[in-house]
């Protein structure tokens, strides 16, 4: 029983001719139902009942069209996974999490319509973990923020954003159309756990713990901060892509000067593990879309930012 002979018999099924099936299938009649017969005398048993012109499936045909189906499917998904074509197959991508909500949705609808046979499968992980993840071939692809350096890891700036000062719509500090790192000395700062990087950047930029500001711990989740700055719990510094979560209008962002402090986000990817075209085109495709002179990280969720 080979693969070729159960496409057959499902075509018959489904034209309930054999005649029909032939067509479909590109083969003589002939050609067709010495195929079907020598399927049968390996089963050992008929599949069709003949009637005339008319053919009905016997219990066992019943049985075979419901496994076939099913295995011809799994042939075909698996072929289209694997088969290196550049069009079909699946791509395994790692974020890290301050970079993951924002960017990866602009990045997919993109991708999918450059690729649309294309499957992706998407994960967040701190920058430790993606780079493990990516070097020993459980991803394909990760994306996070620079500085970081991994060996045998070929790593490529994307584009840089801001970081900007997120505020509370009721704080008077809103007043201000930019802000030193010397204006946040009294307010309770809310910093990001070290999970991405992030976290150590800002401390870079105001000075750390001893800044002089009322540090309200440290968060794994940009939007539990955004959240805590929306009800005037605090401030924080957070990438510039995130503020296009809007929040109701309740969190204001402003730049700091003259720091404006940024940060790089960056593709990686294992040139010693075998890449696919349709990885390689993925790529490709991450590039191109971030260095689109339409790019804006703040324009990733809201167009109207």
């Amino acid at each position: 029983m080979d693969l070729g002979q159960l496409r057959y018999f499902t075509k018959i099924v489904e034209h309930r001719s054999f005649t029909k099936a032939a067509v479909d299938c590109s083969v003589s009649q002939p050609a067709l139902s010495q195929q079907i017969s020598k399927l049968e005398k390996e089963l050992g048993q008929p599949l069709f009942e003949r009637q005339g012109r008319s053919i009905r499936l016997t219990s066992a045909g019943q049985w075979l069209h419901l496994k076939a189906l099913q295995i011809i499917q799994l042939a075909d998904d698996t072929k289209r996974q694997i088969t290196d074509d550049g069009e079909n197959g699946r791509i395994f991508i790692s974020a890290i999490p301050t970079v993951a909500p924002y960017l990866l949705p602009a990045v997919l609808k993109h991708a999918a319509e450059m690729l649309p046979k294309a499957e992706f499968e998407v994960s967040e992980d701190s920058t430790e973990d993606l780079l493990k993840r990516c070097g020993n071939g459980d991803v394909d692809v990760g994306i996070m923020a620079l500085p970081t350096t991994a060996k045998g890891l070929t790593i490529e700036p994307l584009f840089n954003e801001e970081m900007l000062v997120a505020l509370s719509a009721d704080n008077p500090l809103c007043e201000s159309s930019e802000l030193a790192m010397s204006d946040l000395v009294d307010q309770p700062f809310f910093r990001l756990r070290d999970v991405s990087g992030l976290g150590q950047s800002i401390d870079a930029w105001g000075g750390g713990d001893d800044s002089g500001r009322l540090l309200l711990g440290r968060i794994e989740q940009l939007t539990m901060i955004q959240l805590l700055v929306a009800q005037d719990q605090g401030v924080s510094c957070v990438p510039e892509m995130a503020s296009a979560i809007d929040l109701d209008r309740r969190i204001v962002y402003r730049r700091l000067d003259p720091q404006r402090p940024s940060r790089t986000v960056a593709i990686c990817f294992n040139p010693q593990r075998y890449q696919s075209q349709l990885a390689t085109k993925f790529i490709a495709t991450v590039k191109a879309f971030c260095s689109a002179d339409s790019f804006s990280p703040r324009n990733l969720i809201s167009p109207a930012g």
